[in-house]
């Protein structure tokens, strides 16, 4: 069976960056299972599964505007550190923050006494990704998990 709209897939994935440092991978684990077309990966790897089958094995590799997206200086912000009163804020520390355009995560790049530097832009924006994967099994959704919009394990739904 190939990989299309509506049917679950599983697979073994490793992500690298351009200049091939590992990201994160899933060998060392249990295989990830995604509905495909559920936009649960990012869209130039759901892209790339497209007419695949079990068993296939391939390298890709994704642009930031099909990944992540590229980066936006203006979602780096310095804010006063007196908004983190009482707190020891760290670089590398992750808040939700309200803005104009509602809720957005935000990590902590620099502090120093007076101000706290916040990029709201995700880690990866603007880097080219590579992807190795290892399609394991691909098998037709059920109507469960179509209307819910992701796989379900072994057992059913878990949520």
């Amino acid at each position: 069976m190939q990989i299309e709209q509506n049917t679950v897939v599983t697979l073994h994935y490793t992500v690298s960056s351009a200049d091939g440092v590992e990201i994160d991978t899933s060998k060392n684990g249990a295989p990830m299972t995604v509905l495909q077309g559920s936009h649960y990966l990012i869209v130039g790897l759901e892209n790339a599964l497209q007419g695949k089958k079990a068993g296939d094995e391939f390298s890709v590799d994704v642009e930031p505007e099909l990944a992540y997206g590229e980066r936006h200086e203006g979602l780096v912000q310095s804010v006063p550190k007196s908004m983190f009163d009482g707190m020891d804020v760290q670089v590398g520390m992750q808040f939700r923050a309200t803005t104009d355009g509602g809720e957005q995560s935000v990590i902590v790049i620099d502090v120093d006494d007076e101000k706290v530097i916040v990029d709201g832009n995700h880690p990866l924006a603007g880097h080219t990704l590579t992807f190795d994967v290892e399609v394991l099994d691909v098998r037709a959704a059920t109507d469960d998990e179509i209307s819910h919009g992701h796989a379900h394990g072994p057992g059913g739904c878990e949520h």
